[in-house]
């Protein structure tokens, strides 16, 4: 059983390493945009349910928590969601 419970810590241990190292990476890209180019990612893996949706979202939520400058403006959070759900609508016409 502590076999089990230790395994489990380890995998959300891998988790959230993987959501730093992925909040660290698009701030040095991005900069001061990197929470947008997050919540695009998010939002482009929303459209294509390719499953990583939570790991975007926690990215972002991290690139909050370590860039200072960050830019968090709603609207145009909104607008980003919106082109990437209306490309996906464009480019799957079954949906």
């Amino acid at each position: 059983m502590l076999r089990a419970i230790l395994a489990w810590v380890e995998r959300r241990r891998a988790i959230r390493r993987r959501w730093r190292e992925d909040a660290r990476h698009l701030v040095v890209l991005h900069g001061p945009t990197a929470y947008y180019e997050a919540q695009r990612l998010a939002a482009r893996s929303r459209a294509i349910e390719d499953g990583q949706f939570l790991h975007w979202a926690k990215v972002a939520a991290e690139v909050a928590r370590i860039e200072p400058s960050a830019e968090m403006d709603i609207d145009v959070v909104e607008s980003i969601v919106d082109r990437e759900l209306r490309h996906r609508a464009h480019s799957d016409p079954e949906r």
